[in-house]
């Protein structure tokens, strides 16, 4: 009888992922909490719009394709903060030239991500999460790596609040998607797995005040 012909996948610590009550119950939260954002923030919404409208042709929003859970795609929304011929990496430093005047205030601020509420309110994302990536960058997952998976990515997270200062990283390089790739990645993912065992929405609460207190401080 011929062997058959497989490649064994070397074994990898397996995490473990939040209970199906605990899911249910950030659901319901982010439901909430992503329609009274939308409903409040509204004014504040529109003046972006307006603003990133008239100082830069090319539409308000920036949509593209990211990697959610169990690796469904889905387009996140976010207003656009870069020129609209924007072709080049997929990831931006500090002083990436397709970034416009408005969008680097928008950028700093965080007030870019917040169309994501959208993607909330639908079930898209959730507040806390792991950031979603684009389909090219979760190809090189490894086996271990892909379980971050198995919640829904969020606006913010550890890794978020980590790396906030990833753009000023990237500036640093003479390779700067190289470095993404080999150096922040692998430890943004390691940040988004330590998340998953302790996910629950008393911890997204407190993520999300640790969240407002980083942006302060800038």
């Amino acid at each position: 009888m011929d062997k058959e012909n497989t490649t064994a996948q070397p074994p990898f610590e397996r995490i473990t992922p939040p209970s199906a009550g605990t899911m249910a119950c950030k659901r319901a939260f982010d439901m909430v909490c992503s329609f009274l954002g939308l409903a409040i923030l509204s004014p504040i919404l529109l003046t972006v719009s307006v603003l990133v409208g008239v100082t830069s042709p090319g539409g308000v929003f920036f949509r593209q394709v990211r990697i959610g859970k169990d690796g469904k795609p889905f387009r996140i929304f976010k207003f656009r903060s870069m020129r609209k011929d924007n072709a080049g990496l997929k990831i931006t430093t500090g002083n990436d030239s397709r970034i416009t005047p408005v969008g680097r205030f928008l950028r700093k601020s965080k007030v870019d991500e917040l169309p994501q509420l959208i993607n909330v309110l639908v079930g898209d994302m959730s507040f806390v999460g792991p950031r979603p990536e684009v389909a090219d960058y979760v190809d090189l997952y490894t086996p271990y790596q892909r379980q971050v998976l198995q919640v829904r990515p969020g606006i913010t997270g550890l890794a978020s609040i980590r790396f906030r200062n990833e753009n000023d990283l990237l500036t640093a390089s003479s390779d700067p998607n190289r470095t993404y790739i080999e150096k922040i990645m692998p430890r943004k993912i390691e940040l988004d797995l330590e998340y998953i065992p302790h996910a629950s929405v008393f911890y997204d609460i407190k993520l999300i005040f640790q969240t407002f207190a980083a942006v302060i401080k800038e």
